[in-house]
């Protein structure tokens, strides 16, 4: 079986899957100061032809390090905001339709609860994993109902499983 290292975020490792977002302590323009500044455009969600963005939340429970399962999205980005725990996250580059997942190539990223992630249309990806036994509550953002017309899902066979090597951590 196959294992991947987890790599600490960056915005330079993470620019081919997409954006991230630093939520809970931003540096980014802002109008106004204290007591009151809205720090403005921070990241920006690409909902394809879809008027409406829908929040929903994903609650992940402490599992297997075992990437089993991967989907992608082909006419929109995802947003991902650990609410409450710090996550992992894994992602593979974006393939056309119907070629093979480019498994050699699947990262995992440790993302701090309050950072922003923004997939990039056709990223492969999945629920992420909690780093530790506290679940942890992961708010999502997609246009409304794309788990039903735009979610594309492989469970992988078991000798294309990947192991999260999260034991240095």
């Amino acid at each position: 079986m196959r294992s991947v290292k987890v790599e600490d975020l960056t915005i330079e490792k993470f620019m081919p899957f997409g954006q991230i977002s630093l939520q809970l302590n931003p540096t980014a323009e802002k109008i106004g100061s204290a007591p009151i500044e809205f720090f403005r455009d921070m990241a920006q969600l690409n909902l394809g032809t879809a008027t409406l963005a829908s929040f929903s939340t994903v609650r992940v429970e402490k599992r297997d390090y075992l990437i089993d399962v991967l989907e992608y999205h082909s006419s929109c980005s995802e947003a991902i905001l650990p609410l409450d725990n710090d996550i992992l996250v894994h992602v593979g580059p974006a393939t056309p339709p119907g070629e093979a997942i480019p498994l050699d190539k699947i990262r995992v990223f440790r993302v701090p609860l309050g950072t922003l992630l923004i997939l990039r249309p056709g990223v492969w990806h999945h629920a992420p994993f909690t780093v530790n036994d506290t679940p942890a509550n992961v708010l999502i953002v997609l246009p409304e109902r794309t788990y039903a017309n735009d979610g594309i899902a492989i469970d992988l066979e078991p000798s294309e499983r990947i192991k999260i090597d999260f034991s240095d951590r």
